[in-house]
């Protein structure tokens, strides 16, 4: 049976979940994800799994922050005070909000998750939603594409 190579394209089904079992995202057998191995299209860790995985067979790979959506940021909270936000919006703990952000001078939109509303604070959180987890994947290799190297 053959493993994948650098420059192969994989063929992937799988489902991620957090620690607490919670599913984070999900690629079925018949919408599958293609990576293409050495391209950093995956994390390190499964990567190196998935290059070992022979077609059919399923993988337990638990994936590090560091190479998912990073570690939490402290300095990505903000508390926003705007009481005319909060009369319009109504925002509640949860809630994902699309505010206005100054980068390298333009003005653009990311989402923001609402942590804490208290009057007219808001405290939103910058950070993606699953930094600082592990993501822990069941991982399928369902085919192999040889790349041009083989």
């Amino acid at each position: 049976m053959t493993q994948p190579k650098e420059n192969d394209v994989v063929v992937l089904a799988f489902t991620g979940k957090l620690d607490n079992g919670e599913v984070f995202f999900v690629a079925e057998k018949d919408k599958p994800v293609r990576a293409t191995i050495g391209n950093s299209d995956l994390p390190p860790t499964l990567e190196e799994a998935v290059t070992n995985m022979q077609v059919g067979v399923m993988q337990k790979v638990r994936v590090p922050p560091e190479e998912g959506y990073g570690p939490r940021q402290k300095d990505l909270l903000q508390t926003i005070e705007n009481q005319a936000m909060v009369d319009s919006l109504k925002p509640t703990q949860g809630m994902i909000l699309s505010l206005n952000v100054e980068k390298d001078g333009q003005q653009q939109k990311v989402p923001a998750t609402v942590i804490e509303v208290d009057g007219a604070k808001v405290t939103v959180d910058y950070n993606h939603p699953l930094a600082g987890h592990h993501l822990n994947y069941e991982v399928v290799l369902l085919d192999i594409e040889q790349g041009a190297t083989h």
